[in-house]
């Protein structure tokens, strides 16, 4: 063979491939996923994600230092309220004690301003009937009423730290909705996450034993068919029109190609949530000496960070943030 067209001379060595690399993953780029649920003493593991935990308070307190320490960007509290808390509107998740607005101002006590607080704003884990949104007497999920419900709960979530609010239940309005009703209060400083492009997937699975969800039957009338590709660029559309700081697709490894289209056409940052079925799945191959469970892990990551996520919601946030350090 001969001629000048010779890749491999740029992958020779570590060093050179290093220089030449067209992607980073860096600690900054990660949040890191935490779950408090109330009425705990210790942390609780979460059967189906080896490793990963419902927090009480003072373990996610200690879980968020050491985040911060290891230099991940930022942390998305979900909060899981004890059974008989729970109602058909979801009310613990617009009380200031409620155990999600609790935990944000322990997140913010603890690590404000060392890191971006982030909340998930939905009322699934707070309903008794599981579903994103206050129902109508048919028992279909009531879009107008529903929002009603988000704008109270992102006031309250602001008002206990939250720094950006992940609007994520795919109502329709949802953002409009929540963007108006900070600004009517003076919280024009707190940013929304918008969920721009959730699917109804499968991969959900573990998630719904970590949040303790209610959920009988599914989500497909307002989370996205993943069948349908261009429906994603209309929800970015709709989103950032109506105010959105930061969007997201949701879940990544599935919709890598969904990410990559949102990427090309997005005017604000885009960040990509590697859920809890990617995250079993890796973990129970490595349990089995399947695959190299670093590595996959990386790969994993890196390839979301290639179709063009600049943040990753991760996990592995942590512990891939002591390794990239």
């Amino acid at each position: 063979m001969t001629g000048l067209d010779r890749p491999r001379r740029l992958r020779r060595t570590p060093a050179l491939r290093r220089l030449v690399a067209e992607t980073t993953l860096e600690p900054r780029q990660l949040v890191l996923p935490m779950f408090v649920a109330d009425g705990l003493d210790e942390p609780k593991e979460i059967s189906s994600m080896p490793g990963v935990r419902q927090h009480s308070m003072d373990s996610l307190r200690k879980a968020a230092v050491e985040a911060v320490t290891a230099g991940v960007g930022g942390l998305m509290l979900f909060g899981v309220p004890r059974h008989e808390d729970k109602d058909a509107t979801g009310s613990q998740a617009t009380d200031p004690d409620g155990i999600l607005n609790r935990g944000l101002r322990a997140l913010a006590d603890e690590v404000g301003g060392s890191t971006v607080i982030m909340a998930d704003t939905c009322l699934d884990e707070f309903t008794d009937h599981g579903h994103c949104g206050v129902l109508a007497a048919d028992g279909s999920v009531d879009n107008d009423a529903t929002l009603h419900r988000y704008v109270d709960m992102a006031l309250a979530q602001a008002a206990s730290g939250a720094d950006l609010l992940g609007t994520s239940g795919m109502m329709d309005g949802q953002v409009g909705a929540v963007r108006r009703g900070l600004d009517a209060v003076g919280r024009t400083d707190t940013g929304i996450l918008a969920y721009a492009a959730k699917y109804a997937s499968a991969f959900y699975g573990p998630f719904r034993e970590a949040v303790a969800s209610s959920l009988e039957g599914d989500r497909r009338t307002y989370q996205q068919d993943p069948a349908n590709r261009r429906e994603a660029i209309r929800e970015l559309q709709l989103d950032l029109a109506e105010g959105a700081d930061i969007v997201m697709v949701k879940p990544a490894m599935s919709y890598l190609d969904i990410l990559r289209d949102v990427a090309d056409q997005a005017t604000v940052p885009v960040a990509a949530y590697q859920i809890s079925g990617e995250y079993a799945m890796i973990t129970a191959a490595a349990e089995r000496g399947w695959i190299d469970r670093r590595g996959a892990i990386l790969e994993s990551l890196m390839g979301i960070r290639r179709a063009g996520a600049d943040i990753v919601l991760t996990y592995w946030a942590t512990e891939a943030a002591h390794w990239l350090s």
